[in-house]
């Protein structure tokens, strides 16, 4: 058994003063509050947040694609880039890229990762030959999340078409293609893989409504046996116009009519929705995936969070393309977008909180509680600082599972994982 003490610390039942959190086997043990300072001593204590939304491998491209061409930039032509570049990259170069994102995500405050992975296949895709293992690259997924220490949530993404209506897909979606037969092999190999972690699980991510048919859908939820499902949908205005073309519907009020939406499910973005499709998802009790600084580079549009909420919407934050890595910048964004829209301040509360339930989003509730994992973070000012008014990062330290794996803002590994980060860089590059 260890422990830790924290002047003040966020509880389950809110803010307390004077806490000693006892671990064992990786869990909290025991709390106890209004105590003396005694053992390791630290000023501020949070749980760590859940990072509902990831794609590790778009790391590498991070401030590569910030400079306008000839043309319009947007959304799909961003998309165009980062296909070309994802195409360089072999099971060595993933494992290297998803390392260095963990990293930062822990030392950024998230302790626990949704890897909404679909690099699935070799550089030349599955027509020209398949990895004899079939989940080769989930498999380096794993290595990252042991070498790093985060927690994962493995959802591998099923995506079969490069539209409605089951458009071919194209030369650089190659890699990420699946049948039905092959996605479950894919996923009997990703739990083999992922039973070795602590409290890791496993889901399964249909990939968006254009990438997936609805009788493709209704085969792959009970895949999930029980596991979180996640889906793309209604980030782009492109893609609700090309849904309403297709099938006379919205995305997200087409998902709501014709699958079980509920607590297991997240939908990721739903940016575009209308009041009533904003309330539907409210009262469904999913969780609504919300990546806001990949959504403002992407120009994705601002999410109804105001409206949502007020239905009892409930929320987690994802770092999705992995751009800039940090709690506190989604969640501040979040609020700054809408008291832009909104021309108010303090639109949105218990940002923090909020976010924190969203981890039901990835099959492991978060929370600082006798049973739950000791994922916990260090502050050295108050959650709002740590939010609104820091220009460099407050936390000192992070426990993931009971295990030191930040101390004094950096993490134990950073060093050997960022020289094996630059290396690859370099070879890229070149």
């Amino acid at each position: 058994m260890s422990s830790l003490w924290f002047e003040k610390a966020l509880l389950k039942n809110g803010w307390q003063s004077g806490v000693r959190l006892t671990i064992a086997d990786g869990r909290i043990a025991a709390i106890a509050t209004d105590t003396e300072p005694q053992g390791e001593q630290h000023a501020v204590g949070v749980p760590g947040m859940p990072n509902v939304h990831s794609h590790a491998f778009q790391r590498v491209i991070a401030g590569l694609t910030e400079r306008r061409g000839t043309e319009p930039d947007s959304f799909w032509s961003w998309r165009d880039q980062m296909y070309r570049f994802q195409a360089r990259i072999d099971p060595d170069a993933f494992q290297i890229i998803a390392s260095m994102a963990y990293m930062e995500m822990l030392e950024a405050g998230f302790t626990r990762v949704g890897e909404f992975h679909y690099l699935h296949h070799p550089q030349t895709g599955p027509q020209t030959g398949r990895f004899d293992d079939p989940a080769e690259m989930a498999a380096r997924v794993v290595m990252a999340a042991e070498t790093t220490g985060i927690g994962l949530t493995l959802l591998p993404v099923f995506y079969a078409h490069a539209g409605f209506g089951g458009q071919a897909p194209t030369a650089g979606q190659a890699r990420f293609i699946h049948d039905l037969d092959g996605f479950q092999r894919l996923l009997e190999a990703s739990r083999r893989h992922v039973a070795r972690l602590d409290d890791a699980c496993v889901g399964i991510a249909p990939h968006s409504l254009r990438a997936v048919t609805p009788s493709e859908l209704e085969a792959l939820i009970p895949m999930a046996e029980g596991g979180p499902i996640h889906i793309h949908i209604a980030e782009q205005v492109r893609e609700v116009e090309d849904c309403i073309a297709h099938t006379g519907q919205r995305p997200v009020e087409w998902l709501l009519d014709h699958a079980p939406v509920d607590g297991q499910w997240c939908l990721v973005h739903a940016t575009h929705m209308t009041t009533e499709e904003t309330k539907r998802l409210a009262k469904s009790g999913a969780i609504a995936g919300l990546c806001p600084v990949t959504e403002a580079n992407l120009g994705d549009g601002l999410f109804p969070a105001r409206e949502y909420l007020a239905h009892g919407g409930r929320f987690g934050i994802g770092s999705d393309s992995n751009v800039l890595i940090g709690v506190a910048e989604e969640l501040r964004l979040l609020e700054y977008g809408q008291r832009l829209f909104h021309r108010e301040r303090n639109v949105l509360d218990n940002l923090y909180v909020r976010a924190l339930d969203g981890g039901q989003a990835l099959g492991a509730p978060a929370g600082l509680d006798v049973g739950q994992p000791a994922d916990i973070v260090s502050l050295d000012c108050t959650l709002d600082a740590f939010i609104f008014a820091s220009a460099r990062s407050p936390i000192d330290c992070v426990w993931r599972f009971g295990r030191k794996q930040v101390s004094g803002g950096r993490h134990v590994a950073r060093d050997a994982i960022l020289a094996d980060y630059r290396q690859l860089m370099q070879k890229l590059s070149a």
